[in-house]
Formats: C-alpha cells, structure tokens, sequence
C-alpha cells in the first residue's frame, strides 16, 4: 500500500504551464519560471490532470476519484499515478526536500559570483561572438530601422539624461531596440547608465540591486560599485534581500548586450530591478517613503558625481491576449483598444509627468498589463528635473507565440 493513500503527495510548485502540439497530438509543457530547474517536461492531458490535482492536500484516492470524475468514469491505476508523481519530483517540479536542495545550491552559486552570467545567451539570441554580432548590426539595418550604425560614433553636444526601451525578445523587438540604440549612438557616450529593468518573478523589495558585473558574449560590463553601495546607503530597505531575482532576469540583460554591443566595456551599469512598488497599484508610489527616498537618492548621487548619468527604462507596455489570462481573441478593435490606451500613457511619459502617468495606466487598474510601469515610472521621477525635452522614436505590437499580443515603445530625453 502507498503511503500516500490516506497521506497527501507534495505540492507542485508555481510553475508555467502551456499548450504545444507535436505529431498531431496537443501536450502540457510546463517550466520553472524561476529557472532552479533548466529543463522543460511535457504531460499528456491526462498527467497534467494529475499534476494540477497535487495542491498539498490530495491523496492518491482522492486523485482517483477526481480522475473519475473528469474522464467519464476512467480509472487511474496508483501505479500510473506515483510515476507521474515521480516524474515530477525528479525533474524539481514539486515542493518538497528534493527541490529545496536544488533551490539552496543554485542560490548559493549565485550569490558566490562576482560576475552575472548571460543567462539567456544560446537561448534568446546567439552565444557565438561572430554570430551575435552580425544580428544585432542587422536590426539597425532591417525594414523599418533607423539604417547601419556609422563605424565610429560622432562627436556630439548632446546628452540623453534617460531612456525607455523594450526588453521583449530581440526579434520581436528588433525595431524598438534599433531605433533607441541609433539614438543613443547620435549622443555622447554616457559614463555610468542606470539600468531599471523589471523583475518579472517579483521580490521582497520595491528595488533590488547587485554587485555583481554583467556578462555578455561580447565582453563584461562593470557595476558601478560606489553608486550601488551610495544607494544601499541611503535607502531604509535591504536591497540585496532579493538578489537571485538577477540571475535570470532577462529585462537587464538585453540591454547590457546593447550597451557592450555599442561602446564595448567602456562604461559603468547600475542594475536595477523593479518590483511591485505598490500593492497592486493601490497606493500611488508618490506616496511610499521608501520608493521616493530611493529614487531621491538617485538625483542625488546624479547630481553629486559629475559623472554623465543615462536613466535607461527597460520595459514593455501592453500584454494582452489568452496567454495572459483574458478570455478573448486578439481582434483589430482590441489592437486599436490597446494603441489609443498607449498613446494615453506615451503622451504623459513624454510630458515626463511620473504621477500622471503612473494615473494614467492604472485608471482602468493597469487591465493592459503594462509590466514596465514602475521601471517607466522611476525614469521619468528621476529626469524629470534636469530633462528639457522628450523625443518619440517608436512604436510597436507584436503577437505572442502562444496567443496575444504585446505592445512596447522606445522614447528619448534630453
């Protein structure tokens, strides 16, 4: 007799899980959006039946019967049940001892780095350095882009004190990345960018920092070690309480490809990640001492150095669609819903109103899914007083792979 007859099996952990079709047959994928487990699994229909029944509280008879009930009276033998249960505790899918060693090991190697890997390098785009190299020239070049990069960049008058970027992947993106890139070519090189990308798996803090320099397959781009120990300074939170979030995070990493790919190692980064300022939008991050103390000391450190200082936002807009959770298809009105509701949010980010624009996305309570909304946000709080004008340079939606759409702009201040 199992153990698990009258005992419940372990939870399955928060983990992605979406349709593929392969030989005419449509299977589960699931996958570790936390990236403790590297490898994708997939389960019929039914075994994701089984796997979405281990919440912590079911037994092997209770999955019995509600396999039962869900397949017209078929019955699962226990046998066929603990190899799927097996299957997931062997590839790290379920909440349980086995996970939290790999969960400890994979932290404590993080945390023991001095460099942050590339870890979307083979993946997201080429490892090869050649290879790499070749695509991101071509994006400049591509319909639609801005045209080659000149061999050298030009001498310039002009500063760009901040930026907004995609960070969706680099071939969907591929414009919105060229046009902000070509722009910040046209000016002069910043000496440090302060990166705020968006922490997508969350974190404990509003704003989560590391040490750590970033690497690429380019070459390795230094953190900026007095600013990041100036901001920890100065700031009430524990910053580093949620570092592992950098580890996979994907929003940083493409820009610090863009920035090695246009000035090679010759400048300093601050990496950045954004999570949820507010519960849910409820309060306005006008009113969180600890995100404005943050931000304040940004200005400050800005306006103390000397140093030629890029705010850089890296964000998306609008995520929209089945693959986000909506219960309708992606329609021409839907699309024009989306752009009138952009323009709205752009027009404020353009005026570089913070408040107004955070106002701006969350009146409809942020339905677009804007997931750049407090990396946006802190930008724009932070030029707001040096910048004396803004410069839109694009615009786009893209579908999602698995059913959506999502939307993403690149926008300059100088």
């Amino acid at each position: 007799m199992s153990i698990h007859e009258h005992q419940p099996y372990p939870p399955l952990r928060n983990i992605e899980a979406f349709p593929i079709h392969h030989q005419g047959q449509t299977l589960i994928c699931l996958r570790d959006p936390l990236g403790y487990v590297n490898t994708e699994i997939t389960l019929s229909p039914a075994a994701f039946f089984i796997a979405a029944c281990l919440d912590g509280n079911h037994t092997l008879r209770d999955i019995q019967l509600d396999f039962a009930r869900e397949f017209q009276g078929a019955l699962i033998p226990r046998e066929q049940i603990e190899k799927i249960v097996e299957f997931l505790d062997e590839h790290g899918f379920l909440l349980n001892d086995r996970f939290e060693e790999i969960k400890s090991k994979t932290e404590q190697d993080f945390l023991q780095q001095v460099v942050r890997l590339p870890y979307h390098a083979g993946q997201s785009y080429s490892s090869a350095k050649h290879e790499l190299g070749a695509f991101l020239s071509s994006i400049f070049t591509r319909t639609g882009g801005p045209g080659p990069l000149p061999d050298e960049q030009q001498s310039s008058d002009e500063q760009m004190l901040g930026l907004i970027a995609p960070h969706i992947d680099f071939q969907r993106g591929a414009l919105g990345y060229a046009h902000a890139y070509y722009r910040l070519y046209q000016c002069k090189k910043p000496d440090t960018v302060i990166i705020f990308g968006v922490s997508h798996q969350g974190g404990e803090t509003p704003y989560i920092l590391t040490r750590k320099h970033y690497s690429t397959p380019l070459g390795t781009i230094k953190t900026h070690q007095e600013c990041v120990e100036y901001l920890s300074r100065h700031s009430r939170m524990d910053l580093f309480k949620s570092e592992i979030m950098h580890r996979i995070e994907h929003s940083i990493e493409f820009q610090v490809l863009m920035l090695n790919y246009l000035f090679g190692t010759n400048i300093q980064i601050v990496p950045v990640l954004c999570a949820s300022l507010s519960n849910d939008g409820e309060i306005s991050p006008e009113d969180i001492p600890e995100v404005q103390q943050f931000l304040n000391a940004c200005i400050q450190y800005i306006e103390d150095s000397g140093e030629r200082v890029l705010v850089l936002s890296a964000a998306d807009w609008a995520h929209v669609g089945k693959r986000f959770g909506d219960l309708f298809d992606i329609t021409d009105n839907i699309r024009n819903h989306i752009k009138n509701r952009d323009d709205e949010d752009m027009e404020r980010a353009l005026n570089i109103d913070a408040k107004e624009f955070f106002h701006s996305v969350m009146k409809d309570n942020n339905s677009r899914r804007v997931c750049g909304l407090y990396s946006i946000y802190s930008t724009l709080k932070i030029v707001k007083e040096r910048a004396q004008r803004a410069e839109f340079l694009y615009y786009g939606q893209v579908p999602d792979p698995i059913g959506g759409i999502v939307s993403f702009t690149s926008i300059a201040y100088f």
